[in-house]
């Protein structure tokens, strides 16, 4: 049986059985908050937990290292939609201590790319069109400095609403703690 016949034979029960109940809430996020945070697998729940949250409290964006790197990119237009659209007052961005991020190597995921099969004329065609993808695929050195990184370009968009407090946190994947970076009430 494969992984999806797996998924599917139990979301048939889940809805059968209406397991889906205790989730039922709106789209609107309870607490008026929206984060940014990792993809991480320890975060799925541990974060919601850590953080006291339930389903229906919050807005969640997720991708590699909580790193919002372009100011027009999807990240940054999930975040506006939260705000403007969802009622969210507060952003979060939230990364965690030993994330993955944290040894990407752009030079090795480019190894890594091609031994499964994306060509070198593929690469060269993304290359030539400007695209720089040894720094597009690059993590980072400090968890605190990208959160904080992350944390300005929110803040600092021209599209954001100043009332908007935009907080930066770093949690412990196997704790759960989290500690302060950037408190947005006092920007």
């Amino acid at each position: 049986m494969t992984l999806l016949s797996e998924i599917l034979e139990y979301n048939k029960t889940f809805v059968d059985e209406k397991l889906y109940e205790q989730y039922t809430t709106t789209k609107f996020p309870d607490k008026k908050l929206v984060i940014l945070t990792c993809m991480d697998t320890r975060l799925i729940e541990l974060l919601h937990k850590a953080m006291n949250m339930k389903n229906g409290d919050v807005k969640v964006v997720k991708n590699a290292g909580a790193i919002l790197s372009h100011p027009f990119g999807s990240i940054m237009r999930s975040l506006l939609i939260a705000v403007y659209e969802l009622k969210a007052d507060e952003v979060y961005v939230i990364g965690h201590h030993d994330c993955g991020m944290s040894v990407i190597d752009g030079e090795k995921m480019l190894e890594k790319i091609t031994e499964r099969g994306i060509d070198k004329e593929t690469l060269d065609i993304i290359k030539n069109s400007g695209v720089d993808l040894n720094k597009w695929l690059e993590g980072f050195d400090s968890v605190e400095d990208s959160v904080k990184h992350s944390v300005d370009m929110i803040r600092n968009h021209p599209l954001m609403a100043n009332e908007v407090p935009v907080h930066g946190l770093v949690i412990d994947p196997e704790t759960g703690k989290l500690d302060l970076v950037v408190d947005g009430y006092k920007q």
